[in-house]
C-alpha cells in the first residue's frame, strides 16, 4: 500500500508481520463480546501529546480533551465504533504518566486493569500508537519516562503491531520538524530501538483522512498479546511484579532517595541556622522542609499503592462487570421483547389491512422485512461495561 510521503511517512519501510493470537481461558467471553468491534487499537503517549484529538479526528468522536496544563484524560475512555476498510474499529483513549490529577501508580494500576479484563474476555488489540509531538524542542524526562512505561507494557514482542505518530507539524518549519524526526528514529535513547524490532513511525497532519491513513497500517494485524497482558493474566502476577510495575517502583524508589538525600542537606542547614540564631533563614527552611515532607510521603504512598491495591480494584472490577453485564442482559431482553411485540402488532396490520391501498401495504412490508433481517442487541458492548466499570473503581461518574 502507498501513501503519499507528505501525509505518513514510514522510517523503517516495514509491514507488521503475522503472529499468533494466544486465545484467552474465559468461559464467558463469546457471550460478552458480541457485536463488539473486531478491529481494537490504543492509544498512548504523554499528557497534552494529542491522543484524544487524534481519536476524536479518527472517528468523529467527541472525547474529552484537556486544555492548557490540567490533563483531562485520566480515566480510559473509548471511542464510538466506526467502519474504515470494511472493518469496525474502536479507539482506546489512556492516560499518560504524567498525569496532573492521578499519580503514576493509579494510572499503571487503571491501564492494567483495562488491557487484562481486555484480554481475559478474548478482545484483541490489533495495535497500538504511541503519539509524540514533533513540536517538542527536546525528548525532556517526562516524554522519556512515558515511553519507556510504554514500552514496558508492550513488550519487545509486539512491537511489530506499535506505531509511532507524529504530530503537532503545523507548530514547526518542514526543516526542523523533518531534522527532529530523524533524530527521533535513529538515536539509541529514542525510538531507534523499538522501530529496529518492527515497529513503524508515521505523521498525522490532524484531518481524518491523515489518522485513517495511519490506521490502515494497523487494521489488518495479526492481534499480539502485550506483555503486561501476559504477566498478569496467564502468569498471575500483581501489578507490582509486572515489567511495568517494576519500572515504575524502581523510579520511586530513586525519587525517595533523592528526596532522603534532600531532607539530610536541609536539616544540616536548620542546624547551621539556629546556631546562627538566623530566625528568618530557619523559618524558610521550615517550610521547604514541610513540602518536601509532603512529597516524600506521596511518592511513598504511590509506591505502597502499587503493591497493594491492584487485586482489590480487579475483584471490585469483576464484581462491577458482572453487575454491568447481568444489567445488560436483562436491557436485551427487554428490547427483544418490543422487537417481537412489534413483529406480532405489524404482521396483525398487515393481515387487517387487505383492503387498503397498495402504498401503505408496501410501507407495513417493507418495515417487517427490516424488522425480520434485525435482531435486538444491547447497547454498548464489552468496551462500553470496561469504561464504566474502571471509571466506577476510580471514583469517576
Amino acid at each position: 500500500m502507498s501513501h503519499s510521503s507528505h501525509q505518513v511517512a514510514n522510517t523503517n519501510g516495514r509491514s507488521p508481520q503475522s503472529a499468533l493470537w494466544t486465545q484467552s481461558t474465559s468461559a464467558s467471553a463469546e457471550a460478552v463480546i458480541e457485536g463488539d468491534s473486531d478491529v481494537v487499537v490504543a492509544v498512548m503517549g504523554a499528557t497534552g501529546s494529542g491522543k484524544t484529538t487524534f481519536i476524536n479526528e479518527a472517528s468523529a468522536s467527541d472525547l474529552r480533551i484537556g486544555r492548557g496544563l490540567k490533563s483531562c484524560t485520566s480515566v480510559v475512555q473509548v471511542a464510538e465504533p466506526f467502519v474504515l476498510e470494511g472493518r469496525t474499529v474502536t479507539l482506546i483513549d489512556t492516560p499518560g504518566f504524567d498525569d496532573t490529577t492521578r499519580s503514576d501508580a493509579d494510572i499503571l494500576r487503571m491501564i492494567g486493569l483495562f488491557l487484562a479484563a481486555t484480554y481475559q474476555n478474548g478482545k484483541k488489540l490489533a495495535g497500538v500508537i504511541y503519539i509524540h509531538r514533533i513540536s517538542d524542542f527536546r525528548m525532556g524526562g517526562i516524554s522519556t519516562r512515558n515511553f519507556k512505561m510504554f514500552r514496558e507494557l508492550c513488550g519487545d514482542s509486539t512491537l511489530k503491531n506499535v506505531a509511532i505518530v507524529t504530530n503537532m507539524w503545523g507548530q514547526v518549519s518542514q526543516d526542523v520538524g523533518e531534522a527532529r524526526e530523524a533524530e527521533l528514529a535513529s538515536e539509541d535513547i529514542f525510538f531507534q530501538p523499538v522501530l529496529q524490532k518492527g515497529a513503524i513511525m508515521l505523521r498525522h497532519e490532524h484531518t481524518q483522512e491523515s489518522a485513517h491513513l495511519i490506521l490502515r497500517h494497523i487494521i489488518e494485524n495479526h492481534p499480539l498479546t502485550l506483555q503486561i497482558q501476559r504477566e498478569l493474566v496467564d502468569q498471575k502476577k500483581d501489578i507490582s511484579q509486572t515489567a511495568a510495575g517494576a519500572e515504575l517502583n524502581r523510579e520511586l524508589m530513586l525519587q525517595i532517595q533523592k528526596h532522603e538525600k534532600e531532607m539530610k542537606q536541609l536539616q544540616e542547614e536548620m542546624k547551621e541556622a539556629i546556631n546562627s540564631k538566623d530566625e528568618e533563614y530557619r523559618r524558610e527552611l521550615e517550610i521547604e522542609t514541610k513540602k518536601l515532607q509532603a512529597e516524600m510521603n506521596r511518592v511513598q504512598s504511590d509506591a505502597e499503592k502499587l503493591m497493594s491495591e491492584y487485586s482489590q480494584d480487579k475483584a471490585r472490577m469483576e464484581q462491577r462487570m458482572s453487575e454491568l453485564t447481568e444489567q445488560a442482559r436483562r436491557d436485551q431482553e427487554r428490547a427483544a421483547e418490543e422487537h417481537n411485540r412489534e413483529l406480532l402488532s405489524l404482521r396483525k396490520q398487515l393481515k387487517d389491512t387487505s383492503s387498503s391501498s397498495s402504498s401503505e401495504r408496501a410501507r407495513l412490508e417493507a418495515r417487517l422485512e427490516e424488522l425480520q433481517r434485525t435482531r435486538a442487541k444491547s447497547s454498548g458492548g464489552f468496551f462500553a461495561k470496561l469504561g464504566r466499570a474502571i471509571d466506577s473503581i476510580f471514583g469517576i461518574h
